[in-house]
């Protein structure tokens, strides 16, 4: 098993921006880190497979719906401790912590925000325990950037709704108990609905063959002809605004996600520069490996900051979703540019799976893309500074 010596770095002392109860948050999840993925992480991602057993912990260190009101379950924390949560876990492994964030932003957060009391109250305490596990359709074959062209749909049978469509690279879908889908009525109305698995018509079938996000379970969700009933629908919000009101959310947790990936790629390279000897000097002596080192703390030290302002501005319900865009995209943008240069700074032994740096990066390559490609999140920006959308 791999030893996990990881020590984070804070070269600007943000420390002190924390409150305790930060702190201890971010102990919690990473001495949980430590303890139960880096020792098994790369035995799994090397099978393409998901450590199911590891759902329990994730539970217990709060990591399903921190933010959700005790009340129903949740753990009642603010929006910077969500976000050191993110970064914790996705310093283990981006596919365990995108297995985190659907269940935290892109299922709980619809069902607290949009849905009734009534589910709140049947849905909610089991997605915190683990017990019961969701997903989140809303992209599809032919709609990944443009989702207001899905085709998915449902129409009006009386008591119930009879959904058809299909969704496409969904983490969570192959074990989900519930999927949050959204989909067209007959008036081309987005609306989100809860779909549980049993119900008829309804599959889940596993994506394999990805050299990315190897101890993650994606997967499709099929609806053929699936009788939903009208108490599933959410009925706090529809739209397009309603799924991407889902989105800023999770999104805002990849921003901090991202840059824990970053700080182990960093922590690695820095560590291996000081210990690796060639031609009679540590390696991290020479000049151009402290040109890399120096780079990269830079840019972590340069996303810690942006992480943090946005979780300040999230917990004054203040930020916006081209701020979060921004985050988003910057923080995975240096993310991966890091896990290449730390890579170079290991040599060959960068590509094994002594080390996790390769990991990182092959992970990361599904994170610059999912949840808004980074272009979309550039014409984000650009549309919100100009006043011009891009798009169309």
């Amino acid at each position: 098993m791999r030893s996990d010596r990881f020590e984070s770095p804070d070269y600007y002392q943000l420390d002190d921006l924390l409150t305790e109860e930060h702190k201890l948050v971010r102990s919690a999840s990473r001495e949980w880190v430590k303890r139960e993925v880096s020792p098994v992480i790369e035995d799994y991602a090397q099978r393409a497979e998901f450590p199911k057993h590891l759902l329990g912990g994730l539970a217990e260190i709060g990591a399903f719906g921190p933010y959700i009101p005790e009340k129903y379950g949740g753990a009642g924390l603010d929006q910077i401790s969500y976000g050191l949560i993110m970064q914790e876990i996705e310093r283990g492994d981006s596919g365990i912590r995108s297995t985190a964030s659907v269940q935290s932003s892109l299922v709980m957060y619809p069902i607290w925000k949009y849905g009734t009391e009534e589910q709140r109250k049947k849905y909610l305490p089991k997605l915190a325990s683990g017990k019961f596990m969701g997903c989140f359709g809303l992209t599809e074959p032919d709609f990944g950037s443009n989702p207001a062209g899905m085709v998915t749909n449902f129409k009006d049978k009386g008591d119930h709704v009879l959904l058809n469509g299909a969704k496409l690279w969904i983490s969570n879908a192959p074990f989900a108990d519930i999927a949050i889908v959204w989909a067209k009525d007959e008036q081309e109305r987005i609306h989100g609905l809860i779909v549980e698995r049993g119900m008829e018509g309804f599959s889940t079938p596993e994506t394999h063959h990805k050299w990315s996000l190897r101890a993650s379970a994606t997967g499709e969700l099929i609806f053929d002809n699936v009788k939903v009933p009208k108490a599933n629908i959410l009925p706090g919000k529809s739209g397009l605004g309603a799924p991407l009101g889902c989105l800023d959310s999770a999104r805002y947790g990849i921003a901090w996600g991202a840059v824990g990936a970053a700080m182990d790629c960093y922590d690695t390279a820095l560590r291996y520069a000081k210990e690796r000897v060639q031609f009679g000097k540590p390696i991290g002596a020479t000049q151009l490996q402290q040109k890399k080192l120096a780079e990269m703390i830079t840019e972590i030290t340069k996303a810690q900051l942006l992480a943090w302002r946005l979780g300040v501005l999230r917990n004054e319900g203040k930020a916006t979703t081209a701020q979060i865009s921004m985050a988003k995209r910057n923080n995975v943008d240096i993310a991966i540019k890091i896990a290449r240069e730390a890579r170079q700074v290991l040599g060959g032994m960068g590509i094994t799976g002594e080390y996790s740096i390769m990991r990182h990066m092959m992970n990361l390559e599904s994170v610059i893309t999912y949840e808004g490609t980074h272009d979309i999140h550039l014409l984000i920006t650009g549309a919100d500074i100009t006043g011009f959308s891009a798009f169309k």
